[in-house]
């Protein structure tokens, strides 16, 4: 009698243990539905499976207990946690609806399962509690007397499980395996493929030494040929890249001496010396 009135009756530390993380659980089950970021929808309810294995083992459930941490804690929703921010969904991907009316869908399903689970805990009877003590003890432990109904009472059906979940993972490879239409290629192969047609040595640095260093302008070889290796891409396919060429230059430096004939000698020298200092002063002394 006094064992029945014991496991019966909640100790004050049993108390402030369930209103403390039964509160955490609550705020973290909401948090799960009202959070905009599902990473942060995800991290919320890790915390809550965290809690309910908390109580689990509080209440002598070891195996459920370790099992609610290892199994869907650490491994189901950090898996989950992982994909999404791989994946990086935002929270305008959360909040856009696919499918057109399953937002209302949800809430009649959460409507419907909440009332089927009050109706079902308001018809429960029970005039007594015995707590998970004796059936415990029965078979020396709580893992032992799970692992004793598994493989004896319960034998059949968790093999069918496991036969179950086998097939799941082989369908799931089977309808994920993508045929191979050519042969595969050898290491060798990719190699010369990677390497075939591309510069490997460093690629010059862009702009003409001396007059510019503007990305859009080749850079010139030894032999005064500009390269358009150094250059990108993007601008190439723009069209948009300054001719540095011999003929461009021509054109520049008589472009610049019709302007200095115009503007009188020593204007023209001060612009053949804004343009080439070192030609400006052979231009000065030849004049003198």
């Amino acid at each position: 009698m006094n064992a029945i009135a014991a496991a019966a009756t909640t100790s004050t530390g049993e108390a402030v243990q369930f209103w403390i993380l039964g509160t955490i659980a609550v705020i973290g089950a909401f948090s799960t539905i009202l959070l905009k970021k599902s990473v942060h929808s995800a991290l919320a309810l890790a915390g809550t499976m965290v809690v309910l294995a908390v109580f689990y083992l509080a209440n002598g459930a070891y195996f459920l207990g370790i099992v609610q941490i290892i199994v869907y804690t650490g491994a189901i929703m950090m898996l989950f946690l992982f994909v999404v921010m791989l994946v990086g969904v935002t929270a305008a991907d959360s909040l856009k609806e696919t499918l057109k009316g399953q937002r209302w869908l949800a809430v009649g399903c959460g409507l419907g399962f909440g009332i089927l689970l009050i109706g079902g805990i308001g018809n429960a009877s029970l005039s007594s509690f015995n707590g998970l003590g004796a059936a415990n003890a029965l078979h020396g432990g709580n893992v032992e007397g799970l692992a004793n109904l598994i493989f004896t009472k319960y034998v059949f059906a968790f093999e069918i499980t496991g036969a179950l979940l086998i097939t799941a993972t082989v369908g799931a490879m089977v309808l994920t395996h993508r045929e191979r239409t050519e042969r595969a290629k050898t290491q060798r192969e990719m190699s010369e493929e990677r390497v075939r047609g591309k510069h490997l040595p460093p690629l010059p640095a862009p702009g003409v030494y001396a007059r510019h260093n503007a990305v859009d302008i080749a850079g010139l070889l030894p032999d005064g040929t500009p390269s358009d290796l150094t250059v990108m891409k993007t601008l190439r396919d723009r069209g948009q890249i300054r001719d540095v060429s011999q003929e461009a230059l021509a054109d520049l430096k008589a472009l610049e001496q019709r302007s200095g004939e115009r503007l009188g000698r020593e204007d023209a020298d001060a612009v053949a010396r804004g343009a080439n200092p070192a030609s400006a002063a052979e231009n000065s002394e030849a004049a003198k």
